[in-house]
């Protein structure tokens, strides 16, 4: 089953920025429109959300077929949270709030059948409903979907040389928000000792020359920054911020003119 990961590995291969959104609404026609905007993946989430696995499925039916890559953060580091999400097919599937090695080790675990994990066998629309050859499945399987782990707090940061050697880790995502509550400046992603922890998480997946990505509100700064650091993908804004920042400037502007119309006659 086609999940468009390979164009975001090829991006990466060429140097480029690989930018998506996330999406926290439950109808798939959200994730629809949003791939018509150019984006190069989205990342449907449920950690954050309302969505069932039902809602899940479509969001990732909708994206696979527009041609994008669909990425899924799930709830928890748990097997069994992550066993449909990987039978539903995802190009990536990311886990939250890892914070030592053996932590990323369940993680991937969860994704590889036996003897390398503890994944149960019922892939589902990952083999295309059984109309994919087994053995070519399984030797799919061994390199998707990407798995990525979320660097969201200041032990993990602490112990992050560790968990980059864990084998089977393709990505490293950074949660700035939470990184910053870690250590008592929840929200000031800005901070001096936040920035501090943003650059070291920076300096040791270069090092170890894995890719990493974070989930950033837009803005210059922060974009900026983030490709100074050598980041292969960020994850910019989500669906409910373009509904109020759409609405907000439309109703502004309706205002405004109805004001202006008014006063001139």
């Amino acid at each position: 089953m086609a999940n468009n990961l390979l164009k975001v590995k090829e991006k990466i291969s060429r140097g480029e920025m690989v930018i998506g959104t996330v999406i926290s609404l439950s109808d798939p026609i959200v994730s629809e429109i949003l791939c018509r905007c150019g984006f190069d993946f989205i990342w449907i989430d449920g950690e954050h959300s309302a969505m069932d696995n039902g809602d899940i499925n479509l969001h990732i039916m909708a994206v696979s077929r527009s041609g994008i890559a669909p990425f899924v953060r799930i709830a928890w580091n748990d097997p069994v949270i992550a066993k449909p999400i990987l039978d539903m097919g995802p190009a990536a599937i990311i886990f939250p709030y890892i914070r030592t090695a053996e932590e990323a080790e369940l993680a991937v675990k969860s994704c590889k059948y036996p003897p390398r994990g503890i994944r149960g066998f019922g892939p589902n629309r990952a083999n295309d409903y059984s109309l994919m050859d087994t053995e070519e499945y399984l030797s799919i399987s061994e390199k998707e979907p990407w798995i990525i782990i979320q660097i969201e707090h200041v032990d993990a940061v602490n112990n992050l040389e560790k968990i980059l050697k864990v084998e089977g880790i393709d990505s490293i995502l950074v949660g700035p928000n939470d990184l910053s509550g870690s250590i008592g400046q929840l929200g000031k992603t800005r901070h001096p000792e936040v920035l501090k922890l943003l650059d070291r998480i920076a300096v040791e997946c270069n090092k170890a020359k894995v890719p990493f990505g974070a989930g950033i509100g837009f803005n210059e700064d922060n974009f900026s920054d983030w490709i100074r650091r050598g980041a292969s993908w960020l994850g910019i804004n989500n669906d409910s911020s373009y509904l109020v920042s759409g609405g907000t400037n439309c109703y502004k502007n309706a205002e405004e003119l109805f004001k202006k119309i008014k006063q001139h006659g």
